[in-house]
């Protein structure tokens, strides 16, 4: 496992590490969420690993998969308490991507 150099500016809880070697195209496809206190796994990510119709390839999460989950949260906090123009900008950004 390789801890990723992240870019969160405040009250970091967890670190992410990739797991495993590059994979098809050069990514990694393999991830996990460790909470930084405990050192606990919180969550491990399986991405796809090959071609979607490759019935070989490893089927799994896909970048946009996450997106919708975040993109759901943002939409969340703009409706209710924690509404605020970072997470407006944020989830414009995210559907720009997706």
């Amino acid at each position: 496992m390789e801890k990723l150099e992240t870019i969160q500016q405040k009250a970091k809880l967890n670190d992410v590490y990739r797991v495993g070697d590059a994979g098809p195209g050069g990514a990694y496809h393999d991830y996990a969420v460790i909470r930084t206190d405990t050192q606990i796994i919180l969550e491990s990510i399986e991405f796809q690993k090959g071609p979607r119709k490759d019935p070989e390839s490893r089927h799994g999460v896909i970048d946009c998969d996450l997106l919708e989950m975040v993109r759901d949260r943002l939409k969340s906090f703009q409706s209710g308490p924690y509404a605020c123009r970072e997470n407006e900008m944020a989830l414009h950004h995210i559907e720009k991507a997706l």
